[in-house]
């Protein structure tokens, strides 16, 4: 079945596109407010934009009501947060902090999230996340302003923590990471089987 695009609504574009480019890596982004209040979300189009200068990025898909959402405010205040990565034993309380809540109440607060502070940045770190990617905000790129449009966000990385038994000669094991993606609608994919592959 092909689909011209030019025919479609928001949603049914949103759902081609979710559920084709898939599995995602998450990016579970800890953010603080200039006021002092921490917030953690998860999002899935997220990957890495340069290695040298490191830079990851994200996007934020504007929701329906056409407002942004309390990381890419806080971040726009703060020029910090936090990339925590996603593995099978973190994703039922991640998923806990997708739910919408007052800009004031933090994430890590309703799901219970056990946190630790960071090295370069105020904005908090998930502890049991096995690699954190500690950034500072270098720009973002609006796409446009509608609802269903993108955000995107380019992040500088200042610091890089891996959990000690997930490193070695310089890599970080890819069998053990056991980091999870996001697939469409409700669904994730975790990996049962690790495959290497020689490049010719």
């Amino acid at each position: 079945m092909n689909f011209d695009i030019s025919t479609l609504g928001n949603q049914a574009k949103y759902r081609l596109l979710n559920g084709g480019v898939t599995p995602r890596p998450i990016a579970w982004i800890s953010t603080r407010s200039k006021d002092g209040d921490d917030n953690l979300a998860p999002y899935s189009f997220f990957t890495v934009a340069s290695c040298n200068p490191p830079v990851i990025l994200y996007t934020q898909v504007t929701p329906r009501a056409g407002l942004n959402k309390d990381t890419l405010k806080n971040l726009r205040e703060t020029g910090e947060c936090v990339v925590n990565i996603v593995n099978s034993d973190l994703m039922d309380i991640m998923n806990a902090t997708s739910a919408s809540l007052p800009i004031d109440q933090s994430e890590f607060s309703h799901a219970g999230v056990e946190y630790c502070v960071s090295q370069k940045v105020s904005a908090l770190s998930v502890k049991k996340s096995t690699v954190l990617y500690e950034c500072r905000l270098r720009e973002t790129l609006s796409i446009g302003d509608s609802a269903g449009s993108g955000t995107v966000v380019l992040l500088d990385v200042t610091s890089v923590y891996v959990r000690d038994d997930l490193y070695s000669d310089g890599i970080i094991n890819q069998a053990r990471l056991d980091s999870v993606g996001k697939m469409g609608g409700d669904g994730y994919y975790v990996s049962a089987k690790y495959v290497e592959i020689d490049r010719p």
